[in-house]
């Protein structure tokens, strides 16, 4: 990635903007959904700068940059349209190790801001890197005919209920199974159509079921061709519930982009033609893991005499031809 992707605190934000006229405006309002801790910096301003000052008691510097002034700045924003000054203000902002931006200028920014969705608490940021802007937007229009605007209502009633469901439900694959059919289910439609009250009833109502301990299982994934965009539902699934995934050299590695994030990774030295490792899968299965045995091509997978004595459900999906 030539870019590391990370959202920073609003709280944390004193930010500056240099620059007073359209464009300026438009960085303005994207900061003004994070923080209001924002200093303009400008000799004049347009009428909807100074619009976006009054209404939300922003602090205006009136005149143009002064080097210098970047002290207690995590963030400065360049949105003039003098090119000199805008790498002025890069050059400072890099030697204080100030975040900077110079509008539509890559090689003078540390950061690049990214297409947004906002459902808040939940927020989508999509970017290309600045190498093609047009699919963003295209990508951004399919995103958002299919994200439901209630989507951030979810969100809070996760974070409203997740020590509860800590406290009743052990393990984390069945805390992720849990929330998976809740908010996928009655609850989270009723939370969609604005039913608070009712969806919160449900939620208590499951939570008094006599919920089973987590079961492990092992799943060998036969990935044929190895191609990412060919991966079925199940397999997708799988991986987004593993808590384990075992690998070899042969398998497409960036199949690996797909498996869960904080899922441990066992890359393994011998070909799985060779040598399967079931006595580590297995150990993990026992815990209750879900474990994902990643595998090149199709072969019948032999039969394994202590996976089959110990009871631990196991499965064969094949996609990714």
């Amino acid at each position: 990635m030539k870019y590391f992707p990370v959202f920073l605190d609003g709280s944390k934000i004193n930010a500056m903007v240099i620059g007073g006229g359209d464009v300026a405006a438009r960085k303005i309002e994207l900061l003004l959904k994070t923080t209001t801790t924002i200093t303009i910096m400008a000799a004049s301003v347009t009428e909807g700068v100074e619009r976006l000052i009054n209404e939300n008691n922003l602090t205006w510097l009136q005149h143009n940059y002064k080097a210098d002034l970047l002290t207690k700045t995590t963030l400065v924003i360049a949105a003039t349209d003098d090119a000199a000054v805008n790498e002025q203000v890069y050059y400072e902002a890099v030697e204080s190790k100030i975040l900077a931006n110079v509008v539509d200028q890559p090689a003078l920014c540390t950061y690049i801001t990214p297409a947004i969705i906002d459902r808040s608490p939940m927020i989508i940021a999509l970017s290309s890197s600045g190498s093609a802007p047009i699919l963003i937007r295209m990508l951004r229009e399919q995103i958002e005919k299919i994200l439901p605007q209630g989507y951030g209502r979810l969100a809070d009633f996760s974070l409203k209920f997740r020590d509860h469901v800590k406290a009743r439900i052990k393990g984390i694959r069945n805390r992720r199974t849990f929330w998976e059919s809740t908010l996928r289910g009655s609850i989270g439609q009723n939370l969609l159509d604005g039913k608070q009250q009712q969806a919160e009833q449900q939620l208590i109502a499951s939570l008094k079921e006599q919920i089973a301990p987590p079961k492990g299982e092992i799943v060998f994934i036969q990935t044929l061709e190895g191609n990412p965009d060919n991966l079925t539902l199940n397999a997708h699934r799988a991986l987004q519930f593993a808590d384990a995934v075992f690998y070899d050299e042969a398998v497409n590695i960036e199949l690996i982009e797909y498996v869960r994030r904080d899922a441990q990774k066992y890359p393994q030295s011998i070909s799985s033609t060779i040598l399967l490792n079931y006595q580590h899968a297995l150990e993990l299965a026992q815990q209750g893991q879900q474990v994902i045995y990643l595998l090149s091509g199709n072969e019948e997978l032999p039969s394994n005499a202590a996976v089959v004595s110990s009871g631990i459900s196991t499965k064969i999906i094949t996609s990714g031809s």
